[in-house]
């Protein structure tokens, strides 16, 4: 069985972070094992929740790994919360990155043209370095244009100005680009996926939906993940990780009392094992 190290956030009510990655990535037949930044009552979309910082704990979990001589054959990280944290994932990629290990930074830290609280225009800077040690970066628009120093546009590019983002994440370092969230009209959205070494670019789009929630970008960067290691091709693993989504979004819409802290994922995990076939 493989196995594979993700790094994030534990949100104990939220449909986020951990506790998406774990189950969709394990439901894809992938061992996943958990390192914790932080463990939070809720996710940020809520008021109020408690936040507990677990940065202390990081090296010593990986020291005892390293200890165990264990192997993994990715690693993908989320939501990292601190400059301090960036540089421990960079310990983690020298320490367990072998030659077959494929390193996922999934750079959450912004949306809708703007920085998530907390983190400033350094940081993405810092983000991007991070990135230069990946092998794929999934990053939204907002999250591409702040770790270039662009200014985001929400609407009004084309294809050109697309590919050239693409281009110029690929000069951070990272090898495989997925850029998300990328819409030419109001009926469809999509990613387009960067192949620096075959300088080939691929284009996937859907229905955009009616209803936007939080954690999908999770959703999508877990199912990836899984799909990678599990010897999916780029192109192929991103529409499963768009389609399943999708899936999840509609299944929630079907409900009238439905969550709006998150999508009904766990009804649409069938639909996920059965195309990760």
């Amino acid at each position: 069985m493989k196995r594979i190290i993700t790094v994030q956030d534990i949100s104990c009510v939220g449909k986020c972070s951990l506790t998406v990655a774990l189950p969709v990535i394990s439901a894809m037949g992938v061992e996943t094992c958990v390192i914790p930044t932080a463990v939070l009552s809720t996710h940020t979309a809520f008021q109020g929740f408690t936040f507990r910082d677990l940065t202390a704990d990081i090296q010593p979990v990986c020291d005892h790994w390293k200890k165990e001589g264990l192997h993994f054959d990715a690693i993908y990280t989320g939501y990292l919360g601190s400059f301090e944290q960036l540089e421990l994932m960079k310990k983690l990629f020298n320490d367990f990155a072998e030659n077959d290990t494929t390193v996922i930074v999934d750079p959450c830290m912004a949306d809708n043209g703007k920085l998530y609280t907390g983190f400033t225009q350094d940081f993405a800077f810092a983000m991007a370095k991070l990135c230069s040690h990946a092998d794929v970066i999934v990053p939204n628009l907002t999250e591409a244009c702040c770790m270039l120093g662009l200014e985001y546009k929400a609407t009004g590019y084309d294809r050109n100005y697309i590919e050239d983002l693409l281009h110029k994440l690929a000069g951070l370092g990272a090898k495989k680009i997925v850029l998300k969230g990328i819409q030419f009209d109001d009926k469809k959205i999509g990613i387009a996926m960067y192949d620096s070494a075959a300088d080939k670019i691929d284009w996937y789009f859907h229905k955009r939906m009616s209803q936007s929630f939080h954690g999908t970008g999770d959703i999508f960067a877990s199912v990836l993940t899984g799909a990678v290691v599990r010897g999916m091709e780029l192109n192929k693993a991103c529409r499963l990780a768009a389609d399943f989504v999708v899936e999840s979004i509609s299944r929630t819409l079907e409900h009238g009392d439905y969550n709006w802290y998150g999508v009904d994922f766990e009804s649409a995990i069938p639909f996920l094992v059965e195309h990760c076939k």
